[in-house]
């Protein structure tokens, strides 16, 4: 593996490596969703965890009130397709800006447009449908269901950004509670959509899954260009004057 990457490397040098590791990775992604989707008619009617739909949104609808519903909704429109992108911005922004790196313009709008494309290939093949109306929380989404974006873009944004505070931070407590928030945030953000009954548990459990394996594949990606860059810079070292 690291003979294929210096190898990549020696031909297009440490960014074009990772913006070719980066679409290769979208790539396969998008097409296990695709190959997902083209199963999912199929099995779903006998998989175990899909039985668990209706009793989860039946559960949810039973802990609403008037109040914890706003409450929900307004966290939830963070990982819209409005707010995903301004908190993706803003995480750029900030860590840019405080740590001088140009890292973080790099890799977060990647993870974020490669979660968005994948989200919209996804709910394209699929074409479920979310559950009943008259069982959510108004406004209402008529957009395909599976897998549930919200969660697949919260989840592939904090990560990033979590990824790129360990990279930073110095104190291991600082990164342990960074990766707690980051955690905590795509948990409750996809839980959030069945609460409101705009998704069911398996479109947000796909979000998870889905978004994991992005979120995965940006990591190597950039610990390829690591690679790439750090093996370069010793060639130049070790080079005679």
């Amino acid at each position: 593996m690291r003979e294929a990457l210096a190898a990549l490397g020696r031909r297009l040098g440490p960014y074009a490596s990772l913006w070719s590791l980066l679409v290769a990775g979208l790539a396969v992604i998008l097409a296990l969703s695709w190959a997902a989707g083209e199963v999912y008619e199929s099995v779903k009617e006998h998989d175990a965890l899909a039985a668990l739909d209706v009793p989860a949104l039946q559960y949810a609808m039973s802990l609403r009130t008037p109040g914890l519903d706003t409450a929900v909704t307004l966290f939830t429109d963070i990982g819209g397709n409005l707010g995903a992108p301004i908190v993706a911005a803003g995480a750029t922004a900030v860590l840019a800006a405080v740590y001088r790196q140009r890292l973080p313009v790099i890799l977060i709008p990647a993870a974020t447009v490669g979660a968005f494309l994948i989200t919209f290939s996804g709910k394209t093949i699929t074409g479920r449908t979310r559950p009943p109306l008259a069982d959510a929380v108004p406004p209402y989404e008529y957009s395909p269901s599976f897998p549930s974006g919200h969660t697949l873009n919260g989840t592939v944004i904090a990560g990033v950004t979590v990824y790129l505070l360990g990279l930073y931070l110095r104190r291991v407590w600082a990164r342990v509670l960074a990766i707690v928030v980051g955690v905590a945030d795509a948990g409750a953000m996809g839980l959030s959509r069945v609460f409101l009954g705009h998704h069911w548990l398996t479109d947000v459990v796909a979000g998870w899954v889905i978004g994991l394996a992005w979120l995965t594949a940006v990591v190597l990606a950039h610990r390829a260009f690591r690679l790439v860059r750090a093996q370069r810079a010793q060639a130049v070292g070790s080079a005679p004057s």
